[in-house]
């Protein structure tokens, strides 16, 4: 009797034992929202700094055939300390999208302002919040993934560590915090060298998986500035994809904020 008393006691324990054993081997743990927030912050942390931008871009569209066409594009980027950054993207070939500009102002603690500057009506189009998931100019990419990366943009939860492309990487969960946003969460794979986005799985308002992003061929510049040139954005509920190419990265090349005024828009060559 005292035997199959002991075993009933020890049950739970063994049981719980068990399960600490298959947690700690799958490399799962309990979601932390402290420790994903302090990875997002060092994210900014080691960006933090570069002042201004330009680079030339190639950007491949595949259809779910695997047909596809080209456009050239440049990017120019302005660093805003304490406040969000402006990009500016330009379209240079081919010649049916030749001179159509995107203007993103990214804001803290407000919604972003974006403007599409269409040469074939000649008019600056503004991009409302409500539309901001749609795709930009074809793109597996949505304007809500060109603003600039900032921490009051999501919640942020740590959830385990895996090893992908050789490198140990934190896996961060970001809820975004603007409810117009056509995602329900990512998940970002950071490596914890360098802090840098390798992988992110974009889950639509179902919690359906629809895109993941893979970062390649990162080149350090300056000293401290990591930059992906090679991305992929794979659209796994339709088959397409979009490949953004980049080339002649610069820094410190003179932009101002006069460079990114939405009322010169029309003006940018």
């Amino acid at each position: 009797m005292k035997h199959r008393s002991f075993v009933r006691l020890r049950r739970p324990a063994v049981l719980l034992w068990l399960l600490l054993i298959t947690v700690s081997f799958g490399r799962s743990v309990q979601a932390d929202p402290v420790r994903g927030q302090a990875i997002a912050a060092e994210r900014i942390a080691r960006d933090t700094g570069w002042g201004d931008s330009e680079a030339t871009t190639k950007m491949v569209l595949r259809n779910s055939q695997g047909k596809e066409s080209i456009r050239l594009l440049r990017t120019l980027a302005l660093e805003v300390p304490n406040g969000g950054d402006k990009g500016l993207t330009i379209f240079d070939e081919p010649k049916d999208v030749r001179g159509t500009a995107f203007l993103n102002h990214t804001h803290i603690g407000k919604p972003d302002d974006q403007w599409l500057y269409l040469p074939a009506v000649k008019r600056v189009k503004r991009i409302a919040s409500a539309n901001k998931s749609g795709p930009f100019m074809a793109s597996e990419f949505a304007y809500e993934d060109l603003t600039s990366f900032e921490l009051d943009k999501f919640q942020f939860s740590f959830v385990r560590e895996e090893r992908i492309e050789g490198q140990n990487c934190a896996v961060v969960e970001q809820i975004p915090t603007d409810k117009a946003s056509g995602y329900s969460k990512m998940l970002v794979w950071v490596d914890l060298t360098h802090y840098r986005v390798l992988k992110t799985e974009y889950f639509d308002k179902k919690q359906s998986l629809l895109k993941t992003l893979l970062l390649k061929d990162y080149q350090l510049y300056q000293g401290k500035f990591w930059r992906s040139r090679h991305m992929v954005m794979q659209n796994h509920q339709t088959g397409k994809s979009t490949t953004l190419l980049t080339s002649d990265i610069r820094f410190a090349v003179g932009k101002t904020a006069a460079d990114f005024d939405s009322n010169a828009l029309q003006r940018v060559r």
